[in-house]
């Protein structure tokens, strides 16, 4: 199974930025998505998650500005980015609960490579 991210780039504040992360390999269902980030010189922080069935939770300091959506038919989870600050300057990493098989023991947790956003002021 792999995450593989895009949409990262360049970006003035204000502006906006999609992510996207597929899923593919021997995947039985998804379980929890969700987006981490990680600043230079800063811990790896949760930003958001999403579950099966379309319940999300977010940090304080995205709400409002960023959402999270996923396509369960493509295995694929988006962040939209809006109102984007410099403070929001992260490689963002996507992340997966993935059941691989039928067994209730067959979930693993899955990491993208991570994207770099770089919002200048």
């Amino acid at each position: 199974v792999q995450l593989q991210a895009s949409g990262g780039g360049l970006v003035q504040a204000g502006g906006s930025l999609r992510l996207s992360c597929a899923a593919s390999g021997s995947i039985f269902s998804i379980n929890d998505m969700g987006w981490y980030r990680q600043a230079p010189g800063k811990q790896r922080e949760l930003v958001t998650t999403i579950t099966s069935d379309g319940n999300t939770k977010y940090i304080d300091f995205v709400k409002g500005r960023f959402t999270i959506s996923r396509d369960n038919a493509k295995n694929t989870v988006y962040l939209q980015m809006n109102s984007l600050k410099p403070e929001d300057t992260a490689v963002y990493y996507c992340n997966a609960n993935i059941k691989t098989g039928r067994s209730f023991y067959q979930v693993y947790n899955y990491w993208g490579q991570g994207t770099l956003v770089t919002v200048s002021s």
